[in-house]
């Protein structure tokens, strides 16, 4: 593992520049690799892990624009610097404008300007990398959102369906209940009528209606009243038998509510008696 934590690639056909150029630099802590043409230039591209390529512009085979093209399209996340002469400024201009280099110094350069330079491009690799890592994650997170939003869509789908069969269930018990032939009461713990069916309505106990909403007490005697209360806290069936109700005898069950609903009420189906 480098102890380096900046690699500068140096190109450059000429020996002395390159070593110039070590030397201005080996106090300032980078990993110096250098390169005598574009061709080799690329080789060590390939082989290291490189943040800055600084070189001439006029080489032998490639020029210095031209290797940096070919660095942009292998390798774009390195920083890309030219040195150039004022004769070759306008060709320099035209290949900033492509994006194939970052900055062009001039030569002969000043070497304090040389190191700020650089640091500065260093920064700017720092900077683009803390970019691409922050737009990666914003990535994966648009895509955990996406996919949240997803299983967030197919929960309510499922959801939704769940409800429309518990309202078709529900109605199909109403509906049921409803057609029942024998009378049916609910009877909530607090003694009141919570619901009947279609053959209650018709049916009159102590000169009463039996309505939705009434105390049993006002509707039967105290033995119906005494029972429901027996089979609420024994939380078993029962049954009271010949009860006289709109001319007909029944016998009343009485059956406690089961699951979440026990100890809640009572449902009385009334049968018919012929005995």
């Amino acid at each position: 593992m480098s102890d380096f934590e900046h690699t500068v690639l140096f190109v450059d056909d000429e020996i002395n520049i390159l070593n110039a150029l070590k030397r201005l630099l080996r106090k300032e802590g980078y990993r110096i690799l250098t390169a005598g043409g574009g061709a080799d230039g690329l080789d060590i591209l390939g082989q290291h892990d490189v943040h800055l390529v600084v070189t001439d512009q006029r080489m032998p085979g490639m020029s210095g624009t031209e290797f940096l093209a070919k660095v942009k399209e292998t390798h774009p996340e390195v920083i890309r610097i030219v040195l150039t002469g004022y004769t070759e400024v306008d060709s320099i201009t035209e290949s900033i404008n492509k994006g194939h280099v970052y900055k062009f110094m001039l030569k002969p350069w000043n070497d304090q300007n040389l190191k700020l330079e650089i640091k500065q491009a260093l920064e700017q690799y720092e900077l683009m990398q803390v970019n691409k890592t922050l737009h990666e994650k914003l990535i994966d997170k648009n895509k955990e959102l996406k996919n949240i939003n997803e299983n967030l869509e197919m929960l309510v789908k499922e959801r939704t369906r769940a409800f429309e069969i518990q309202n078709q269930a529900l109605e199909l018990s109403r509906a049921v209940l409803e057609d029942l032939p024998i009378p049916v009461i609910g009877v909530s713990n607090e003694m009141i009528i919570v619901l009947i069916n279609r053959q209650v309505k018709t049916l009159i106990s102590n000169d009463n209606k039996i309505e939705i909403g009434k105390k049993i007490g006002e509707i039967f005697s105290n033995d119906v009243e005494e029972k429901i209360a027996g089979t609420l806290t024994a939380d078993t069936h029962d049954t009271l038998a010949g009860y006289r109700i709109s001319e007909t005898t029944y016998d009343v069950n009485l059956i406690p509510l089961s699951g979440r609903f026990r100890g809640k009420g009572v449902v009385m189906a009334l049968k018919p008696s012929y005995s």
